[in-house]
């Protein structure tokens, strides 16, 4: 099968290339799935080049290898089918459509990977095709597990999102929509339309205003870029109000134990989150957004895009033709 390499840390032309390998022999509780779409995350990117927040270098090269990746493939996100099961697999079949992520194992930039039935994986949403299915995964957890789950936004709530046009931040305004919250999305003039169709009550052009100008009390601030720290936005949170820190270092991380105004962390992943968010792309209330595609052997050019900085929701890298 062809597969991405993962030979090192550093740009995407010098750690990455792809190669024919060994299809992966399912475990007894495993699935072999064939991936039919990948997606490239800011995540992705940032260990490619081990470009971490500050702090978190040496912990991540004690997890994820400390002179070269010991992951031999990345990508975490995925959509496809199920090629072969093992013999302890019950909640499967052979043929079934799933979504969902590889975790910090990853292992999905490839033509097949093989995943424990009980890993966050579940049936794919029926109303959009592989592609927008792995374009969901990463932005969608994310909201999920901080929105939902760590800090309970809503109905009638109000929350800011910095960096709305991206995977996090196209996920967060639909999530926090649906939840019945009020949002305020901060984001370029290119992107002002988009993330206006995607719910946004209001937005902040950052090219023409300074988002620490802003008058509105919020209940909840999401930084998805990493440079609206709470000493720039403490005056635009309510009394009880919470900054959400996405993207930032390692005091920050470690402040969020003592300071109650901050929320930081890893998000979770699990099957109980990729079955919500199925449900709401199913019943039209959830849109991923797709910035652009490419073919697994253009893999460079996808963490180029990356790197960039400018993608609008997601870079997806699709294995097979789609006939979903």
């Amino acid at each position: 099968m062809k597969a991405i390499a993962w030979k090192r840390y550093g740009s995407p032309a010098a750690a990455l290339q792809i190669i024919e390998t060994d299809k992966p022999v399912p475990a007894d509780d495993e699935l072999q799935i064939r991936v039919f779409a990948s997606s490239v995350t800011s995540g992705d990117s940032r260990l490619r080049a081990l470009r971490v927040p500050f702090g978190f270098g040496l912990l991540t090269r004690l997890g994820f290898g400390l002179r070269r990746p010991r992951a031999n493939v990345p990508g975490m996100s995925f959509s496809g089918e199920v090629e072969a099961v093992g013999s302890a697999v019950t909640d499967f079949q052979v043929g079934d459509a799933v979504y969902g992520s590889a975790g910090m194992a990853m292992g999905a930039h490839a033509e097949f990977l093989c995943l424990s039935e009980q890993a966050a994986v579940t049936r794919k949403p029926q109303r959009v095709d592989h592609s927008r299915a792995a374009a969901a995964v990463f932005g969608g957890q994310t909201a999920i597990s901080f929105l939902k789950e760590r800090v309970g936004l809503s109905a009638g709530q109000r929350i800011l999102i910095n960096g709305a046009s991206g995977a996090v931040g196209t996920a967060s305004i639909q999530l926090a929509k649906y939840l019945g919250a009020e949002v305020v999305a901060v984001c370029s003039t290119a992107n002002t339309d988009l993330v206006t169709s995607l719910g946004a009550d209001r937005v902040i052009n950052y090219t023409q205003q300074r988002i620490e100008d802003d008058k509105d009390a919020f209940d909840f601030i999401v930084d998805t870029v990493g440079n609206l720290p709470l000493a720039r936005c403490r005056h635009l949170l309510g009394d009880k109000g919470q900054l959400i820190a996405i993207s930032t270092g390692l005091w920050t991380t470690l402040s969020s134990t003592w300071n109650s105004r901050l929320v930081c962390g890893v998000a979770t992943e699990s099957k109980v989150q990729l079955e919500l968010l199925a449900t709401l792309i199913d019943d039209g209330r959830f849109d991923p957004v797709i910035d652009s595609a490419y073919p697994l052997d253009q893999i460079v050019a996808a963490h180029e895009r990356v790197d960039g900085g400018h993608k609008r929701g997601n870079v997806v890298l699709t294995m097979v033709e789609d006939t979903s």
